[in-house]
């Protein structure tokens, strides 16, 4: 299953919009650098899992 991580569900100052998706561990890396270099997060291990606990499943888009 695909997961997504979306900036629009944790309002920030900067009023991000990114949304990334994709297999889990991408996912979590990409949320990771992201948080740390746009949100000024700091990256670690417990942050990762804290990342890893908000990851939603991705909802099939069908054409």
């Amino acid at each position: 299953m695909r997961k997504v991580a979306d900036c629009r569900d944790y309002p920030s100052e900067s009023n991000c919009t990114l949304m990334i998706s994709g297999e889990e561990d991408e996912v979590l890396r990409a949320a990771a650098e992201h948080a740390v270099s746009v949100h000024g997060h700091t990256d670690s291990p417990e942050f990762r899992e804290q990342l890893r606990s908000v990851l939603k499943d991705e909802v099939p888009q069908h054409a």
